[in-house]
């Protein structure tokens, strides 16, 4: 796994401990702030993330 990958896959698994169940505006704001910049990384899939956080999955899994 690459190191960006890899620093993508964590960031994911910590903030989904945290926010798991969270509305998806207050996830997406916390993905958008801490997620490490990675080409290809779209809004689109960050909301993807932020919808499956905020249902209680953790979609880095870790």
């Amino acid at each position: 796994m690459h190191d960006t990958e890899e620093a993508l896959f964590r960031a994911v698994h910590g903030i989904a401990g945290r926010l798991a169940g969270q509305p998806v505006p207050v996830v997406m704001d916390a993905l958008l702030r801490d997620l490490p910049k990675a080409p290809g990384l779209e809004v689109t899939e960050i909301r993807r993330i932020a919808e499956e956080i905020s249902v209680g999955r953790d979609p880095s899994g870790l």
